[in-house]
């Protein structure tokens, strides 16, 4: 039998994968800190930041870290690729053009949770925090022209990519990607469905943070996934909405890893 020899689509497809399970692992670590502080067994609910301050207290901390960083790159090229060549035929209508602009967004955001890590690594220690982020987003927004408007887009464009996760979700329209076993299928598609309506959720919560910072001229008002759970915690029955919302982010994780798994990946390189 020929030996096959690696190339660039089989080191593209490793660093997706890769991407891909360490997008789960965040997910699984942001949904178990939220459900240890809906139950009062921790401080603070944490976003992906904190998350990732969370991996440097476990053993080869700085190892799983640098890990996951690597990963964070890897999605953030796959999602570029996924943008620019099209991969997985979306076309270039107005609606296939929104969704690549939207793994554009994906990649950006990815990378600089990347370099995150990568600085909590040589810093040996916690930096800005979960919501710094957001925050400091909306406020450089602010300073521009139309600032005000441009942070109103933002959190209008993160509300659709909420709805969107939701009908993802809702239709499972994942299927078409996978290439799973049926015995597998079984329990995981209602695990992915959940997760991915959940994530959706988050994102609505988080775009109206930003609506709401544009609308009262104020950068602080906006917020990420951190400040979504807390504002859940805060709310008539806050426990619970977060422990409900903690199991589905949890849930994403593991459609996430799920991704790394049976996803096919077809790089155009």
């Amino acid at each position: 039998m020929a030996s096959h020899t690696p190339n660039h689509r089989d080191a593209v497809k490793l660093l997706a994968r890769l991407g891909y399970a360490s997008r789960g692992v965040v997910y699984l670590l942001v949904g178990g800190l939220a459900a240890l502080a809906a139950f009062g067994q921790g401080g603070q609910t944490e976003g992906s930041r904190g998350a990732l301050e969370s991996v440097l207290t476990a053993p080869f901390g700085k190892i799983m870290l640098g890990i996951i960083a690597l990963g964070l790159v890897g999605y953030a090229m796959w999602r570029t690729l996924q943008a620019l060549q099209d991969t997985d035929h979306h076309g270039s209508g107005l609606k296939g053009l929104a969704i690549r602009g939207g793994l554009l967004v994906s990649a950006v955001t990815h990378t600089l949770l990347a370099f995150f890590a990568a600085k909590l690594i040589v810093r040996l220690g916690s930096s800005s925090g979960s919501g710094g982020g957001s925050e400091s987003a909306a406020s450089w927004l602010m300073q521009q022209p139309l600032g005000r408007w441009m942070v109103a887009a933002v959190g209008a464009a993160l509300i659709g990519a909420g709805i969107a996760h939701a009908i993802k979700g809702w239709k499972a329209k994942f299927d078409r990607h996978f290439s799973m076993p049926a015995h597998v299928q079984r329990w995981a598609y209602p695990v992915c469905r959940f997760g991915l309506a959940v994530r959706g959720l988050v994102f609505v919560i988080v775009g109206s943070l930003f609506i709401i910072a544009a609308y009262q001229y104020n950068p602080s008002q906006a917020g990420g996934t951190a400040e979504a759970l807390n504002a859940l915690r805060n709310q008539a029955f806050g426990q619970w909405l977060l422990a409900f919302v903690a199991i589905g982010l949890f849930a994403f994780g593991i459609y996430s890893l799920l991704t790394a798994a049976y996803r096919r990946i077809n790089p155009s390189v």
